[in-house]
């Protein structure tokens, strides 16, 4: 058998050739005209990111922040080797360009990869192993590559078979339709999360959660496709997904059923719209406000910085009270008791004024206060106002009328009586 490599040069000697050429005079003409690059990619990549306005405070040409603005750098420095390399090859013999284009590739890969991961999965703890993975994997692509060695690794990969059903593997296609999968999903992800920041920085429809709502739905189906397309690059026959799908329906309907009752009711919320980010809602005795509906649970904060992970399941099957569904103020009310001879109607007017000191009472409905009830040690009154953020606390709001009111009747000399007691003593015989 005649192998169809058997015209190449073996790896060492090309591995000697590639060492030499570093010994020639015209090695200093390639760096020269790769320094000319790295300058040419620099001024480039200063003039786009002003033109796309993505300079940020903290961020450099060279890594930057976001998926665009990481890549730019090296993605231009990349084109301009490739063009100096197609330019030098007719004029001199190349060693650094050699090692150059291999580099700049990886180079390329590792920090796409790694800016469309933090990105899509920026709390995620598993980003870093990741990165790594990437980063391990495209540099010892560089090193095969540039030592020759990899026509021959991938020779040997494709003697390594074995059958799959009616067709027969091998460990470099499989390993070739990993990286393509992977690639695949790698761009998916791009989109999708190039895609939600649009929505969710977007004025358009001005209502949060239903953005949020089509931004998670849009990424289930950029996720969906891509994993179809990565299961065909792969080479799995995704006719053969009936028989899975079946399986994985009747796991869901059996073990995983809260978990899906919990994406769907994720969905059913934000697409109704009966809850929102920025309600203030009560559930099972917790007060808060929601701060982020995800596909399977809801967080609410309260006023006093506890957080709650609620279940979507537990928002639509269990009563809930929103607290701002149709109106966002909130109504708050004070008690006070002063004497039974304190005029009534200088009572009112402090109380009202007392409230109306605050520049968080609302005027309009304006607060008022009642006589509600005559108490056992004097007449008690009732304040009550309205207010439109909740979200900045009650408590403290409610302290500081309460000390307005307490200055404002000790200052009309207006008695706030203690509770009097009447104490029979029988007459001992």
């Amino acid at each position: 058998m005649v192998s169809n490599n058997s015209a190449a040069p073996p790896p060492i000697q090309d591995f000697d050739a590639w060492l030499s050429g570093f010994q020639q005079t015209t090695v200093w003409i390639e760096l020269g005209v790769l320094a000319l690059c790295v300058g040419m990619a620099w001024g480039l990549g200063t003039l786009l990111r002003r033109a796309l306005n993505m300079q940020q405070e903290g961020s450099s040409i060279l890594f930057g922040r976001q998926v665009v603005d990481g890549v730019l750098f090296p993605v231009l420095l990349l084109t301009l080797a490739y063009v100096a390399r197609s330019a030098l090859a007719q004029q001199v013999p190349l060693a650094v360009f050699k090692v150059a284009i291999p580099v700049l590739v990886s180079l390329v890969v590792i920090r796409f990869g790694v800016k469309v991961l933090q990105a899509a999965f920026s709390s995620a703890p598993w980003v870093r192993v990741m990165e790594r993975t990437i980063s391990w994997l495209a540099w010892g692509f560089m090193v095969l590559w540039v030592s020759g060695l990899l026509p021959i690794v991938l020779e040997e990969m494709e003697q390594i078979t074995w059958k799959m059903g009616s067709s027969t593997v091998s460990l470099r296609t499989l390993i070739e339709g990993a990286l393509t999968a992977g690639a695949m999903l790698i761009v998916t992800l791009w989109i999708s999360a190039a895609l939600e920041a649009r929505l969710l920085k977007s004025a358009i429809g001005g209502d949060l959660s239903l953005r949020k709502a089509l931004s998670n739905a849009t990424r289930a189906i950029l996720m969906f496709l891509g994993l179809i397309v990565a299961l065909s690059a792969v080479g799995i026959d995704l006719t053969a997904l009936s028989v899975l799908g079946g399986a994985v329906g009747v796991g869901i309907g059996f073990g995983l059923q809260k978990l899906a009752a919990n994406y769907v009711s994720g969905f059913v919320i934000l697409a109704e719209r009966s809850m929102r980010i920025g309600d203030n809602v009560r559930i099972d005795n917790f007060e808060g406000r929601i701060t982020d509906i995800t596909t399977r649970y809801t967080l609410i904060r309260s006023a006093a910085g506890r957080e709650s992970i609620v279940p979507n399941e537990m928002l639509i099957t269990n009563r809930v009270e929103n607290l701002s569904l149709a109106d966002p103020k909130v109504w708050q009310s004070t008690v006070v008791s002063v004497g039974y001879d304190s005029d009534v109607d200088a009572v009112r007017r402090l109380l009202v004024e007392a409230a109306l000191a605050q520049p968080r009472v609302l005027r309009e409905p304006a607060p008022s206060a009642a006589l509600s009830a005559f108490g056992a040690d004097g007449l008690e009154f009732t304040l009550g106002y309205w207010i439109a953020d909740p979200e900045n606390g009650q408590l403290n709001l409610r302290s500081d009328i309460n000390l307005a009111v307490l200055a404002a009747l000790r200052m009309h000399g207006i008695e706030i009586p203690y509770p009097q007691r009447v104490v029979h003593m029988r007459p001992t015989s």
